[in-house]
């Protein structure tokens, strides 16, 4: 019987350990949707980027924690008493405590490096190196940030499996732009690092899987387009068709195709322009329809949005975004 108990305990340990963990390909996928964000949030008030992405990961349960889906609340984030935003109530350490709640996602990321930034508890985290993630992960722990006191193992853990030191060194100019992954990193150019090459790219899936619960594909270049619609039994018009894209032999460049029509609003709540994005480019990341991601917007076919402004992707935005120098545009490439 003591035995028995011995290995029920053991095994009610791990799933306590796990219950709120999620699969690498989630969390992969939040870092893809986050880490520019933290980028530039390192670069604007010091936090590393590296800390920022495990913070988020760990305390948003990679984005799909019922806080975050209540309130856009990334980093679990308590009212306080200088808070005057909106908020909602959360059980955590005590029941129906009160929680900041954000319109958008990017401003619990900003308020997270402003909290700890301007938090007087916080002010020796910033004399650390900003590389030493766990002189910070600790750190974080003894200012009362968290009362797990595994914390700072998780937030560690979280930096080496996913390699989380590599934004903070892009942020610092001191990495050219790399492929995320568990693995070590891909080095894609060995080019002096500018704003215009700090790009990480996405990494996806072999085979079938879905974005925004629509089937796709991550295709290589010159992958014959009749061949896909055969392997996938797809009316070959139509794969053209749910991609945007005008009919060619051969894909021409690394790209996803989707074996569906994409949806009307996109799998994240907004897209932030990077150097060298299309629309088209936008749209497929997201699985939204090109018509219905101009349409938010406020654009016509042949407007860029400027470097850095904010898309909407789930509905009309309230302001006019800035665009780019250029307007002869092509929805489909996205070059001159």
């Amino acid at each position: 019987m003591r035995t028995f108990k011995h290995s029920l305990i053991i095994i009610l340990f791990f799933i306590s350990l796990s219950s709120g963990a999620q699969s690498p390909e989630v969390v992969i996928d939040y870092i893809n949707t986050y880490r520019d964000i933290a980028i530039k949030e390192m670069q604007r008030t010091g936090v590393p980027a590296s800390i920022t992405l495990a913070q988020g990961i760990h305390e948003s349960t990679a984005g799909s924690s019922i806080l975050v889906q209540q309130s856009n609340n990334h980093f679990g984030i308590k009212c306080k008493t200088n808070w005057t935003g909106e908020s909602v109530k959360h059980d955590d350490d005590a029941r129906a405590e009160c929680f900041r709640k954000y319109a958008v996602a990017l401003d619990s990321y900003k308020d997270h490096s402003d909290f700890l930034k301007n938090g007087e508890r916080y002010a020796f985290l910033f004399q650390l190196d900003p590389t030493d993630y766990e002189g910070w992960a600790n750190g974080l722990k003894k200012a009362g940030y968290a009362t797990n006191p595994k914390y700072p193992l998780i937030l560690i853990k979280l930096v080496k499996d996913y390699n989380l030191q590599d934004y903070t060194m892009i942020a610092l100019g001191k990495s050219p732009s790399i492929d995320i992954a568990a693995a070590d990193p891909v080095i894609i150019t060995a080019e002096p690092v500018t704003e215009e090459i700090i790009k990480p790219k996405r990494i996806y899936p072999q085979g079938l899987f879905l974005i925004n619960e629509t089937k796709v594909i991550y295709a290589n270049k010159g992958t014959s387009f009749l061949a896909i619609a055969k392997q996938y039994s797809v009316d070959l018009a139509r794969i053209f068709e749910f991609n945007d894209m005008p009919e060619m032999e051969a894909v021409d460049k690394d790209q996803l195709i989707y074996m569906q029509r994409k949806r009307k609003t996109g799998n994240d709540e907004f897209h932030i322009i990077q150097p060298g994005e299309s629309m088209h480019d936008i749209s497929q990341i997201q699985a939204i329809r090109l018509e219905s991601l101009l349409a938010y917007n406020w654009l016509k076919n042949n407007e860029i949005p400027a470097i850095g402004e904010q898309l909407s992707l789930k509905k009309k935005s309230f302001t006019v975004i800035k665009l780019a120098v250029q307007t002869n545009y092509s929805i489909f490439s996205g070059i001159k």
